[in-house]
């Protein structure tokens, strides 16, 4: 056993293996994120998502977080766009990569009315980069410092990031083995019946047979492709599929470019050999001279780093569990939902009413939401209860000892009751009560406990 045991170590964490796929890895996603960046910017989501809202939905124990002023919300992306650039080139390679996971992390913190798998995969994996020794081949930290390039590293270099795509896939696939996706086809059923109006194609893309397909091919697809990727013998035929279901997300969904990430990052699974190939044409094609490799790495030891990977691990292994720790439907509560690879599994809607009450009359006046957010903003709310309780509290902030006319009479509130009556729609059932008015939102608190104020859901 213990024989067993040091072999595994060995081969997924000490063994020496090529560097090329981590090289490759490198230049794609930095690639990627240079491209992401820019479409963000062209599209002007900049001013749309972060300098237009008056208010921003920060996560909980970010709040702290907070939008640069006016047009200096573009540097951060400027930043991006710049240590994209250095991380595919491979220059001041650990400065640029630091600067490219909190530039692109920071922005993500500041409202999470934009959270996104995706986003939150690309943080991760920005993370992991300023770890790697991405920059010890093909890249310009070599002449810049004066280096010979590695042509080996340990292996948990690289299957540190066939593990971070690996979570992706599996834990979606998990994700999926509920009723509402297997049994009910849902939410699948409701988007696809937006294609109803497509000339031949979009009777057989909205029809039941179809949603249930797309929902069982993807609950196995998730669960296995990992699996097909890692074995040699069937990784061309997985890849095959890899393509095909991110391309078909891609054309039916607006997912943006997550697909994209998918297919280029999936690359890593393949040999050391196929990397070798693409960076043999690579150096040719920018006439790269034949340079004298390092005799070796420096080889993998439990030190710190070792460590530290292994903790990361076991992070990532546990946070999309922690949704077993709170009772209730969980696409009701949301509690548990965020950072677990909830794909595409839930189609909420929502009608958020709030109302400021007198404390000493019990008269209110119901509140324009749009007043204080973007239509965005309102619909995430309406639906979310962190989202809820924060706008709540941001109502009772700007509420308190402030000068209303109640009827004809003009009254200053000090500590306003901040009610709400709030009805969601859970992948295409009827309304159903999600908040009512008996609870007074200036007093709850946002934090990790379960949040009863919530009632239940009626399936």
């Amino acid at each position: 056993m213990t024989a067993i045991k040091t072999n595994i170590i060995h081969s997924l964490f000490k063994k020496e293996i090529s560097i090329a796929p981590l090289i490759i890895f490198r230049i794609i996603f930095g690639a990627l994120m240079l491209f992401g960046t820019s479409r963000f910017l062209f599209k002007g989501w900049v001013y749309e998502n972060y300098i237009l809202p008056k208010h921003h939905f920060g996560y909980l124990g970010f709040e702290w977080v907070d939008k640069l002023p006016g047009n200096w919300m573009y540097l951060p992306f400027i930043l991006m766009l710049i240590t994209s650039v250095c991380v595919m080139l491979g220059a001041f390679y650990r400065i640029s990569s630091l600067l490219l996971f909190l530039s692109f992390t920071y922005v993500e913190l500041i409202d999470k009315t934009y959270y996104l798998n995706h986003y939150y995969f690309v943080s991760l994996v920005l993370f992991l980069l300023i770890f790697l020794p991405a920059h010890k081949r093909f890249a310009l930290d070599l002449k810049i410092f004066k280096r010979n390039p590695v042509e080996t590293v340990s292996a948990i270099n690289i299957n540190i990031i066939k593990f971070q795509l690996g979570c992706v896939y599996f834990f979606a696939g998990i994700a999926k083995l509920e009723i509402d996706w297997l049994f009910n086809a849902q939410p699948l059923d409701i988007w696809l019946d937006g294609f109803q109006s497509l000339p031949v194609i979009g009777e057989i893309l909205a029809s039941d047979f179809t949603a249930y397909a797309f929902a069982w091919f993807g609950c196995f697809y998730d669960l296995f492709i990992f699996f097909f990727l890692i074995n040699k013998k069937t990784i061309k035929y997985a890849y095959f599929f890899v393509v095909v279901f991110h391309l078909v997300t891609w054309l039916l969904f607006p997912i943006g470019v997550f697909p994209w990430v998918m297919i280029f990052s999936t690359l890593i699974f393949f040999s050391s050999g196929f990397h070798e190939k693409i960076l043999s044409t690579l150096s040719k094609f920018f006439k790269t001279k034949n340079m004298t490799f390092a005799k070796q790495s420096k080889g993998f030891s439990f030190g710190f780093k070792s460590y530290f990977f292994m903790i990361y691990i076991f992070i990532q292994l546990l946070i999309p569990f922690r949704y077993l720790l709170y009772p209730g439907n969980l696409f009701w509560t949301e509690e548990g939902f965020r950072f677990s690879w909830r794909v595409m599994l839930m189609h909420k809607e929502g009608l958020a009413s709030f109302y400021v009450e007198n404390p000493e009359t019990g008269n209110s006046i119901a509140i324009d939401n749009l007043d204080f957010l973007t239509e965005s903003q309102e619909k995430q709310m309406a639906t979310q209860p962190d989202f809820l309780i924060q706008y709540g509290k941001l109502l009772h902030e700007v509420y308190n000892d402030t000068a209303l006319v109640f009827g004809n009479e003009k009254i200053t509130l000090h500590n306003p009751i901040i009610r709400a009556d709030v009805k969601v729609s859970l992948n295409g059932r009827l309304n159903q009560q999600f908040v009512t008015k008996k609870h007074n939102f200036a007093n709850l608190e946002y934090n990790l406990s379960h949040r009863n104020w919530i009632e239940p859901f009626k399936k």
